[in-house]
């Protein structure tokens, strides 16, 4: 991939925005914004749709550790279990997200804890007029290119009941920075993981992932999906080893990707190794992507980072400008 590309089909310049993501984190991170202390706090609701619900996924990912019972929720209705002692967390980038408002006029009725996340909209004017708690993170670019933005301002106002050492949020702000020397627009080398990953693919990519890694896979499902344009699948690698494995017996356009952690638990890594002999018996062709070492927060956070550009080179790839999506605005003008 060349440079001319990138300029040539990435019209309202993502890319630029991805480069930046490490300085818009720190930022975001060191901002003014103004932190609440909520307490009593033992489940925490987690609601917004796309880029806005990947930051459900993260938290429920980094909280999973922790005795906070964590729900996400993308849709319409709530869990039942809401008493005082929940937090519900909204966030809409657009502040314009159907499903999110309706969670808002839900919670707004009932005896919890509240806070909404957006850039305005409809939402900002909800909580000013109902008193709710909210915090106004302006959009970069579109709702998946804030993703840094809004995660690491949610961190800040939050801390109270989101239990990460500051040690290792520094510690995923630092390794955002070396991440980008790897894979950003300026390093368009055979050494660059994202653009790898993304000239590999030539079909329908499965995702496998191994407990705690969800969140990154499921991003990148949706990543290939509104960047470049394309089908994707996610599936845990320990359950597909009972149900999904059976169905490489036929071929397929479809490439398997393994998204690994460090860290994994024993089991997992001995079903790794299990699964890649099946492949490799099988002459069935895999990409393997490591995360980096450190917190759950960091392993997150650069696989997301590595993952989110693999989908724009790919989309660039493919002739296609990724910032688009003509689909989602369709099915929205008909709600």
């Amino acid at each position: 991939m060349e440079n001319w590309e990138i300029k040539k089909f990435d019209s309202n310049k993502i890319c630029q925005v991805y480069d930046k993501w490490p300085q818009l984190a720190k930022e975001s991170y060191e901002s003014d914004t103004e932190t609440i202390d909520f307490e009593n706090i033992n489940h925490i609701v987690f609601s917004g749709m796309g880029g806005s619900g990947a930051i459900g996924d993260l938290f429920s990912a980094i909280l999973s550790k922790t005795d906070v019972h964590v729900s996400v929720v993308k849709g319409y209705l709530l869990p039942k279990t809401i008493d005082s002692n929940t937090l519900v967390v909204t966030t809409s980038v657009s502040g314009n997200t159907v499903e999110t408002l309706t969670i808002l006029e839900s919670i707004q009725k009932l005896n919890c804890k509240k806070i909404a996340f957006s850039s305005g909209g409809k939402m900002e004017s909800f909580c000013l007029k109902n008193k709710i708690q909210f915090r106004k993170i302006p959009i970069i670019h579109s709702p998946r290119a804030s993703f840094v933005s809004y995660v690491y301002s949610i961190l800040k106002v939050l801390n109270s009941v989101i239990p990460i050492k500051k040690q290792d949020i520094v510690e995923s702000l630092n390794q955002l920075e070396e991440t980008a020397k790897q894979i950003s627009s300026n390093h368009l080398t055979e050494t660059n993981p994202s653009l790898n990953l993304a000239n590999w693919i030539s079909g329908i990519p499965l995702i496998y992932y191994p407990w705690g890694l969800q969140a990154a896979a499921i991003r990148f499902k949706n990543s290939l999906q509104e960047n470049a344009k394309t089908h994707a699948m996610v599936e845990d690698v320990i359950e597909a080893c009972h149900n999904g494995i059976v169905s490489w017996e036929k071929s397929t356009n479809i490439q398997p990707i393994l998204l690994q952690g460090q860290d994994d638990y024993i089991k997992t890594k001995e079903r790794w190794l299990i699964l890649k002999k099946y492949f490799k018996t099988n002459n069935i062709e895999y990409h393997e992507i490591m995360s980096s070492n450190g917190n759950i927060l960091t392993k997150l956070l650069n696989l997301i980072y590595l993952l989110d550009y693999s989908s724009i080179y790919r989309a660039i790839l493919l002739k296609t400008d990724p910032s688009p999506t003509n689909s989602i605005d369709f099915i929205k003008k008909h709600i």
